[in-house]
């Protein structure tokens, strides 16, 4: 018989209601550290594993960085934007990959992401033509092309790249546990959408490696890079009219954010070097917003101006296939203010 994992201690962090009265729950967890790895804050279970999917992009991205990539490449800034993202396949995602594939002496017939309709349809909420797609409006694409770069500056076979034991998923798997503070050898891990291989991890040191990406380590001159190539450009990482674009234009330069699949979303806020992760238990998006923006509220990182910039992500409305209001997604998280328990990730 196989072992059925441990459930982790999830709490409800928002609610559908209908007609003013509560539909549905969605349970989850939240982690609030600093860069120094201390748990501040939290909801539910920090310590829940949990997969990190499109929230992982920027450490995937980081040994490329690290070893020279970009410039050895001439990838530009908005360039170097993409290999975190989780891009719409607009025409300005779709150039950009197009050239960093050219750049690296590689070719759209390389990448190993698949196919899917590009995610801009969806967002103005229309019908995607007829496929086929092509690769490069993949929202992965990115980093797709970024791991095809790594290959080419250490003269890897490009044919396995999205191979677990390939000399480029090593790096990865080797900086995602460095940055994280966790052990690389016991890190669980599994196929993401993309096929790349995606890792789980304690929630806790999700945040703890947002914190550090936003902080800015003095010592970590590349992860600094991903990190200001990310806040300049969030239209790269996301898209236009997404919820990261919205985010980190309101942070207007001070926070850097990454939704991943399954109801996961990385946040991080600069000038007080904390990192943020939220887990919605049963993977829906529609909660993962509204409980992101209480606990930014919570912690006291939202103004005026940003408050107002946010609110379309507040508390939704529901409407039904006629567009009647029917009720909307309200959050209910509140945060235990476990810092006084001087629990460290490190």
């Amino acid at each position: 018989m196989t072992a059925v994992p441990a459930r982790p201690a999830h709490v409800p962090l928002a609610v559908a209601t209908r007609a003013d009265h509560v539909e549905s729950v969605h349970f989850g967890s939240v982690a609030v550290v600093d860069a120094d790895g201390r748990l501040l804050d939290g909801a539910g279970d920090p310590q829940a594993i949990v997969f990190t999917r499109s929230a992982l992009k920027p450490l995937q991205a980081l040994p490329f960085v690290r070893d020279g990539g970009p410039q050895r490449f001439g990838f530009t800034e908005p360039q170097v934007a993409l290999m975190c993202a989780s891009h719409s396949g607009e025409p300005m995602h779709v150039a950009q990959v197009s050239e960093m594939l050219a750049r690296a002496g590689n070719r759209v017939d390389d990448l190993g992401c698949g196919t899917h309709a590009p995610g801009h349809y969806e967002v103005r909420g229309e019908v995607p033509p007829r496929p086929p797609y092509s690769p490069l409006a993949h929202n992965c694409s990115g980093k797709h092309a970024g791991m095809l770069a790594a290959c080419t500056l250490h003269g890897h076979d490009k044919r396995d790249y999205l191979a677990f034991d390939h000399p480029v998923q090593r790096a990865i798997r080797d900086a995602v546990a460095s940055v994280a503070a966790v052990d690389a050898t016991t890190m669980p891990w599994g196929i993401d959408g993309c096929s790349a291989p995606n890792y789980a991890l304690p929630l806790a040191s999700l945040a703890y490696a947002y914190a550090r990406l936003a902080a800015g380590d003095p010592a970590d001159a590349p992860l600094r890079l991903l990190r200001d190539a990310m806040r300049a450009h969030p239209a790269m990482v996301s898209g236009t009219g997404r919820s990261d674009e919205t985010l980190m234009r309101a942070g207007a330069g001070d926070w850097v954010a990454k939704i991943g699949a399954e109801g996961v979303q990385a946040f991080g806020a600069t000038r007080r070097g904390l990192g943020i992760a939220v887990k919605i238990a049963d993977g829906s998006r529609r909660a993962l917003l509204p409980v992101l923006v209480s606990v930014l509220e919570q912690l006291r990182l939202v103004d005026g101006q940003q408050s107002d910039a946010l609110e379309r992500l507040r508390r939704p409305t529901l409407a039904n296939y006629r567009g009647t209001p029917t009720g909307s997604i309200v959050p209910v998280v509140r945060l235990d203010g476990r810092a006084a328990s001087g629990e460290t990730l490190r």
